[in-house]
């Protein structure tokens, strides 16, 4: 028979209210009594009832994730930290694609958050660096997390998890040079996301850092996918185009690093000794290609969880921050980089 709210007090020797209190985690029971709860809620195996919980009263116990992104790997990532952060602390997740673009977007949400009686909303890029749209939702006396590209929070419409993408750009293309590479070819994300402003940035510091003259013809416009690397890489590289070869390419993902490799193998050219090829994330694009892909480890599943656990400090008015320790992906070499 499944246990109750009653079964867990009896066993922990506590009253019903307590073991609410220490299940929605709040910081006024003493550490003690909630070890005795939780003792008691393992031991008998308890599960909350979180839409009986949600229907009872006012308060809500349910957060969203809004996203568009067509990287699977990025949302999975995302999807388990935010589950993570949820399940440790009472709460459900609702999850929410949608289409930046539409106009209607802005409705679509409002709406959403009013129907699913939602606690907070944790958004990712584009929606994330969307002002206008983060302060319809912010009126609508909802929590927000944003995660966003960048070193420091934008404005303080909300509190923010960001990634420094910049400086992680700038050291991987740091790394080539070291190599001796100074034609290094930049194959860009969606123009809309901000992460690929930041890193085209971090690309074009490291150049002018080592004093590498920047050749336009070596950046190619693209998106956040495979198809997107395998016509950049074939852009780059084709024998009739006027531009430099470059013996580099900086790819805005691991995703289009995986097409680049892809392109250069049709194109008969080595990697690495034709042709040294960087990603973005540490998504497994990464570490199926072969040779594996020298990359930048972004924690996605981390960086969502902390942002998830922010969310319901807010939500619980624990917490009152714009921001929290930005993340810097960090430098994995692997073995699609070489000597020029």
């Amino acid at each position: 028979m499944k246990a109750t709210i009653n079964d867990v007090a009896k066993q922990a020797g506590v009253s019903i209210k307590t073991v609410s209190r220490v299940i929605n985690n709040e910081i006024s029971v003493r550490q003690l009594t909630r070890e005795k709860v939780q003792k008691a809620v393992e031991e008998l195996n308890y599960q909350p009832n979180l839409a009986a919980r949600n229907l009872a009263g006012a308060k809500s116990f349910s957060v969203a994730y809004i996203y568009d992104n067509p990287n699977a790997y990025y949302i999975i990532d995302m999807q388990e930290g935010i589950l993570s952060a949820c399940k440790q602390q009472g709460f459900e997740l609702l999850i929410h694609p949608c289409d930046a673009k539409n106009k209607n977007i802005t409705e679509e949400v409002v709406n959403m958050v009013k129907h699913a009686r939602i606690a907070g909303l944790i958004l990712t890029p584009p929606l994330s660096e969307m002002p206008e749209f983060v302060k319809s939702l912010v009126a609508l006396d909802v929590k927000v997390v944003r995660i966003m590209s960048g070193d420091v929070a934008p404005d303080d419409l909300s509190p923010c998890v960001m990634v420094n993408d910049r400086d992680a750009a700038q050291t991987i293309t740091q790394h080539l040079i070291d190599l001796g590479h100074k034609d290094i070819g930049f194959i860009a994300g969606d123009a809309k996301h901000m992460s690929t402003v930041e890193r085209y940035k971090g690309y074009r510091r490291a150049l002018k850092e080592s004093n590498i003259d920047f050749d336009k013809e070596l950046v190619i416009e693209g998106e956040y996918s495979f198809d997107s690397g395998v016509s950049g890489a074939k852009q780059l590289m084709s024998a009739e185009s006027n531009n430099t070869r470059p013996t580099a390419i900086f790819s805005c993902n691991d995703e289009i690093a995986a097409g680049a490799l892809f392109a250069a193998r049709l194109m008969n050219i080595s990697i690495p000794e034709q042709l040294s090829i960087v990603g973005f994330e540490n998504s497994p694009f990464s570490r199926q290609t072969w040779p594996k892909l020298t990359t930048a480890d972004q924690p996605n599943s981390q960086i969502a969880e902390d942002a998830a656990n922010l969310l319901i400090s807010q939500v619980r008015k624990q917490k009152n921050q714009t921001t929290i320790s930005q993340y810097v992906p960090k430098l994995i070499i692997r073995d699609s980089t070489a000597k020029c």
